[in-house]
């Protein structure tokens, strides 16, 4: 089967890597990793291939970025090949390319991610994501600077209870009847995306129109409204959330 799973390492060493990603790696046909875009102090090659008896390969950055990671393409022709990357696999700009290459080739692929620095640094020093704001102004004020928001949409664990992507957009319009600043409205290009990381997660990209009527599932579910999108962003969306592809032309 042609199939690229990328898999992220963590922050640290080897032993970041989730039980799943290791299970993926033991039972692949090939495996490479790359160390160049993030430095992981404590990590080991040898220990690595001890625990997943597999000897990856190092890419260099020739290879993935000059090459445009050609190797890993040819490789996953042939079988199931692992992509192994520092922190979370999709982070870098190289590795969305790889990725959209592979589905023009219809190489599938997959992600099993891994603990970030985006995150994680936020826990390590105690500070809060700036939530201060309501929603509404945040979006507002990462508009005007050309930055996606991110929406992560409120959970009840004790009352089973969330707030879905459906209700929030409806939310948002209330607001914006009010507000009247034509910040959101059925025209505006929104991503829903429910469950990320579990094997039912579901990712949708489309104008507010549809996306609202669009049945999400179960939580977690979050929104994200996009800022100024590059060209590789737009490809994405289409490529992965499903986006119409009239935005490119849009974005053109």
């Amino acid at each position: 089967m042609k199939e690229i799973i990328f898999v992220g390492l963590g922050l640290n060493d080897e032993k970041g890597v989730s039980i799943r990603g290791l299970e993926e790696i033991k039972s692949a046909k090939n495996v490479f990793i790359e160390l160049y875009t993030n430095l992981m102090p404590n990590f080991s090659i040898d220990n690595l291939r001890k625990i997943s008896g597999k000897n990856p390969y190092i890419l260099s950055r020739y290879e993935l970025e000059e090459e445009k990671g050609e190797i890993i393409l040819k490789a996953a022709e042939r079988g199931k090949t692992i992509f192994l990357v520092p922190g979370d696999p999709l982070i870098a700009t190289t590795h969305i390319s790889l990725r959209l290459e592979a589905k023009k080739r219809k190489i599938k692929t997959s992600v099993i991610h891994g603990t970030s620095v985006i995150s994680a640094i936020i826990g390590a020093t105690g500070l809060h994501k700036n939530f201060s704001e309501t929603p509404y102004d945040v979006i507002a004020q990462n508009k005007i600077n050309g930055l996606h928001t991110l929406c992560l949409l409120d959970i009840n664990a004790k009352k089973k209870q969330f707030l879905s992507i459906n209700d929030a957009l409806k939310i948002l319009l209330d607001i914006e009847t009010k507000r009247k600043q034509k910040l959101v409205n059925f025209d505006t290009l929104v991503v829903g995306a429910a469950r990320i990381g579990s094997i039912s997660q579901f990712i949708k990209a489309d104008y507010l129109s549809d996306l609202i009527k669009t049945n999400f599932g179960g939580p977690p579910q979050s929104l994200i409204f996009p800022g100024e999108l590059h060209f590789m962003e737009t490809e994405a969306l289409i490529s992965f959330a499903k986006a119409p592809r009239e935005i490119m032309e849009v974005k053109k």
